[in-house]
């Protein structure tokens, strides 16, 4: 095996693997073991306040959240912010931290759909359900992966102290869609609050492995002699 895909078999494929594991475990758990026991038995309770309480124009702020956790927007962000960091900084890192945190916590909810059959809450849902199942929610963990990593991406690059608190505001953008989701009728709290595990995880995993400069990746010898012949 080269070297290269065994490093990335080991630091990347393995902890997303785990988180995997850790998301189905959960799953299971809300959906199978501890379904009829507090605090899982007041879930529903909650959603039907949420609906009680809808507005109209919580309505429309609540379709703009949510709209911002969407698939399209999801990646158009991502490719954006991952083209201005390559193009300011001059790296590959940064840009492939946000990327892969971004496609490694979808890989983990797209599976975890697939194990974990739970239903949509059961009040009126004011979008369309997709496909996948409601644990976990896709939006919130898009959410919390892009804009946790690029919040903590810009807080290790800026230098200023105010600049450096006032990019955890981005963290406000995976919590508005978390609520929204909810309001919407889209997801059980439990469901968002797995996401933000998982997004939150997937962060971590990359930055360590990824983003942290002390982390050093080998490089074939082929592409060592060839790097010297170059320059």
């Amino acid at each position: 095996m080269p070297p290269v895909i065994g490093q990335v078999a080991r630091r990347l494929l393995l902890p997303v693997t785990v988180l995997f594991g850790v998301m189905v475990g959960l799953g299971l758990l809300v959906t199978r073991v501890a379904e009829h026991a507090w605090p899982l038995t007041v879930e529903d309770d909650i959603n039907r306040a949420l609906e009680a309480h809808r507005t109209a124009p919580l309505n429309v702020l609540s379709e703009i959240a949510s709209l911002i956790g969407s698939t399209p927007v999801i990646i158009a962000v991502t490719g954006v912010a991952a083209a201005i960091l390559r193009w300011k900084l001059k790296s590959w890192r940064e840009p492939l931290y946000l990327c892969l945190a971004v496609s490694a916590q979808a890989l983990v909810f797209l599976f975890t759909t697939l194990v974990i059959d739970r239903e949509r809450p059961g009040v009126h849902r004011m979008d369309d359900s997709p496909p996948t199942s409601s644990f976990p929610s896709g939006h919130t963990s898009a959410a919390v992966a892009l804009y946790v990593g690029l919040a903590f991406l810009l807080f290790t690059l800026l230098r200023r102290t105010w600049a450096k608190r006032l990019v955890w505001l981005l963290v406000l953008i995976p919590v508005a869609v978390a609520l929204a989701r909810l309001y919407r009728g889209m997801h059980h709290p439990t469901d968002v609050t797995a996401s933000f595990l998982n997004g939150c995880a997937c962060v971590v995993v990359m930055a360590r492995e990824v983003l942290n400069r002390a982390v050093g990746w080998a490089v074939p010898a082929r592409l060592r002699t060839s790097r010297l012949k170059a320059s």
